[in-house]
């Protein structure tokens, strides 16, 4: 299956990859729910803390949250997974990961469709935004251009993508002709309707994941396993 694969992404020529939490896990990143298993956080749900009734009634428990997701991913390093994909300085890469472990890695042409973590931003109109010190993270503070509170610069639930970003993605997976999908449920739209997209329109479709998933039906070739084994024997 990895020789078939690989001769799929041989024979490609605009190849986008496809990347979710389990392209960042092995890099010691937890994924967003498992990140409440730790301490103060087991006794909070983790998708009420991501959304902005959550940070109305609880800004600085929801900028706590963050902090401490901010300070496990200042503490990871990208993997071979991560190093693989960067490797690659022809492929795109959409990612539902907040994270900048692709950016550490050195790829390039990188569309974050939920935001970045690394990134403070005003929770109001202005368009405000600053990037932060992952290792050190602010606490919750007032913009400085209006009276409203930062925030991170992520899409929290409930809220619409990045348009920009969204339209990027849709461009890229729309005229690939092989997308790689990499640790990703396939459960959280619209992101996810980005492999039925590349589907609809022809590509072929490799999908890494350590378990089947809700595309695994739109498969040419499933790979079951670790990101960080698979991918390097793939894009190597």
């Amino acid at each position: 299956m990895i020789d078939a694969a690989r001769r799929l992404i041989t024979s490609a020529a605009r190849i986008v990859s496809f990347s979710g939490a389990g392209l960042s896990v092995e890099s010691g990143v937890p994924t967003f729910r498992d990140a409440a298993t730790g301490g103060l956080w087991t006794k909070h749900d983790p998708m009420r803390l991501a959304s902005p009734q959550g940070f109305a009634e609880d800004p600085a428990l929801v900028v706590d949250w963050y902090a401490h997701r901010r300070r496990a991913i200042a503490r990871a390093t990208p993997n071979p997974a991560h190093l693989a994909l960067a490797g690659r300085r022809d492929m795109t890469h959409v990612t539902q990961n907040v994270d900048d472990l692709l950016h550490r890695a050195g790829a390039g042409r990188i569309i974050q469709l939920h935001g970045s973590i690394t990134a403070d931003r005003c929770n109001g109109r202005c368009g405000y935004s600053e990037q932060i010190d992952l290792w050190n993270p602010p606490p919750l503070r007032i913009c400085p251009k209006c009276p409203d509170r930062l925030r991170p610069d992520v899409v929290w639930f409930g809220e619409m993508l990045p348009v920009n970003a969204w339209h990027q993605a849709q461009k890229a997976c729309s005229a690939c002709d092989l997308l790689l999908v990499i640790g990703t449920s396939a459960v959280v739209y619209p992101a996810a309707g980005l492999i039925g997209l590349a589907r609809s329109a022809g590509a072929g479709i490799i999908i890494v994941n350590t378990e089947p998933t809700e595309a695994s039906d739109l498969a040419d070739i499933e790979l079951l396993g670790k990101a960080g084994e698979i991918v390097p024997k793939l894009l190597g």
